[in-house]
């Protein structure tokens, strides 16, 4: 599917996805919980409906209700189905591993597109040291069919990848019989993702130790209990929203938590430091129209948020800076080189570094073709830079956005986006 989007900014009020990250984190709680959890304000979005097949083939059983969940936790995981389809969601595969570990019978996971090719090495590597056996692809990550024992003890991980191995260690290791710890061997990223487990983790009945962020100390033998919870607005989907008010539309954003620990949060302050005028106010999250100005923003706990950041600076005054935005590159797409080069075919000036990227921000930009490269956060920014546009903007591949946000196009035409179907 393609779109066409007309310039012109949009209006109105409009309540935030939920949180793709704690819907992940919660759903999995609960299904390995003893006992009955509602997990509510769900967006059954391919990323999340990935996830609950994921818990129902290893013992949960999940029961839609509008946009909650009900799920009945296996407590102790098994084996329900032999294969796991992640879809394109990296959260599923890596949170789901380390769990499968501790099933009887092998798992195979699946996946589509570039997550065949997203780096697994920080698991193979525990597999390698614990004898455990394994079957891959020689050149791709998946299908990757993972055999049982993973044993307590001490894993050593890399900080600077992705946190998303940490957190499936987290939620697999309390179920082991003996204490464990990570220790990270470089400086940790997100380490806001990393708090959103550990909060989650505690809800559901499961305590973990957290040194500074260099160790987590994991006792064993623990048990999740089941909880009901209710997921709160997204900052990661907010972001389109609030560059949209900088840029001069007029958007009311609802339902997000000011004291939320979600990682991309960080969307406040790096506003902030563009010049941007961003507020609460009577539960509202709200930026006003401003003339930015370059700033450096660096994603080392936040990736989430680049191709956003990549449409504010482009239309801010000078000079923006990405640093320590390497991992963008090992995402849906290189977001890195491919923002560079749908960017430029609209007029913008952008040079690109191994981890990061400078652009050299222009008054207005042109309207023309541009490719989302199957990514959703591509195609969602893209949409929000065609408001202010000198001309039309097509977008190749657009429905992409089914991954994290499959109403996009209904909330923007909503608000008063201006769409055409191709």
């Amino acid at each position: 599917m393609n779109v066409r989007i007309k310039p012109g900014l949009l209006k109105g009020d409009l309540i935030v996805p939920p949180s793709k990250s704690l819907s992940h984190r919660a759903i999995i709680a609960a299904g390995l919980s003893e006992g009955k959890s509602v997990i509510s304000n769900i967006l059954f979005s391919k990323d999340i409906l990935a996830t609950i097949s994921a818990i129902e083939a290893i013992g949960a059983k999940v029961i839609k209700e509008n946009d909650s969940l009900i799920i009945e936790g296996a407590k102790t995981p098994r084996r329900v189905n032999n294969v796991i389809d992640s879809n394109e969601s990296g959260s599923t595969v890596r949170f789901m591993i380390p769990i499968a570990l501790t099933v009887d019978e092998p798992i195979t996971f699946v996946g589509k597109n570039n997550l065949v090719n997203r780096p697994l090495d920080a698991f193979l590597e525990i597999f390698d040291e614990q004898n455990i056996k394994y079957e891959k692809e020689e050149n791709t990550y998946l299908p990757l069919k993972v055999y049982n024992g993973l044993k307590p003890g001490e894993f050593k991980v890399r900080g600077d990848v992705s946190s998303q191995f940490i957190t499936g260690l987290l939620y697999a290791l309390p179920l082991l019989n003996g204490d464990s710890k990570i220790i990270i061997t470089t400086d940790l990223e997100s380490k806001g993702y990393i708090d959103l487990t550990i909060d989650m983790l505690r809800l559901f009945n499961i305590e973990i130790i957290n040194r500074n962020y260099k160790e987590f100390i994991i006792k064993g033998n623990q048990t999740y209990v089941a909880h009901d919870y209710q997921v709160e607005g997204d900052y990661s989907q907010s972001a389109f929203f609030l560059v949209a008010d900088l840029l001069g539309s007029d958007i009311n954003l609802k339902a997000m938590n000011p004291l939320s620990h979600q990682g991309d949060k960080k969307i406040i302050e790096d506003i902030k430091a563009f010049g941007g005028k961003i507020e609460f106010k009577n539960n509202i999250l709200k930026a006003y129209p401003t003339k930015t100005k370059g700033a450096t923003i660096d994603f080392s706990q936040s990736p989430d948020l680049g191709p956003a950041i990549a449409v504010l600076a482009s239309l801010s005054i000078g000079r923006t800076e990405f640093v320590n935005a390497s991992r963008l590159r090992i995402k849906e797409c290189d977001r890195i080189t491919c923002v560079k080069e749908e960017l430029e075919k609209l007029g913008a000036n952008i040079v690109e570094n191994p981890d990061g990227m400078v652009i050299e921000g222009a008054n207005q930009l042109n309207g023309g073709i541009v490719d989302s490269h199957n990514d959703h956060r591509l195609r969602m920014s893209f949409a929000i830079l065609a408001t202010v546009l000198k001309s039309d903007l097509v977008i190749l591949n657009a429905e992409c956005v089914s991954k994290s946000f499959p109403n996009f196009f209904e909330v923007f035409e909503s608000l008063g986006g201006k769409v055409s179907y191709e």
